[in-house]
């Protein structure tokens, strides 16, 4: 079973309450599986607008990604994003060779 990968763009607009952010959803990513690839840290836009924080999300499946995002855990802490960062997220199936 291919592992399922989060994949967001964001631009925080508050960093100090997206501190609650990460705390909230910490639960959730946990409960899932979650494992961080990146993490915001330095990024190179190659092509299209690029936004300052950028992160990779590994977990099991794209099940559990799916899962971990509509869990009641990570829509508290999705409540909390949205009134302090923008963010694009796609939810991708890792390739299997």
């Amino acid at each position: 079973m291919p592992k399922g990968y989060w994949i967001a763009h964001v631009d925080v607009r508050d960093a100090e309450r997206y501190k609650d952010y990460v705390a909230t959803a910490k639960p959730a990513f946990e409960k899932f599986g979650a494992r961080f690839l990146a993490r915001g840290g330095s990024y190179h836009v190659m092509e299209g607008k690029g936004r300052p924080r950028n992160v990779v999300i590994e977990f099991p499946s794209v099940q559990a990604a799916k899962d971990c995002y509509n869990s009641a855990e990570y829509q508290a802490a999705k409540a909390i994003r949205q009134t302090v960062a923008d963010a694009e997220m796609v939810i991708v199936e890792g390739y299997e060779a």
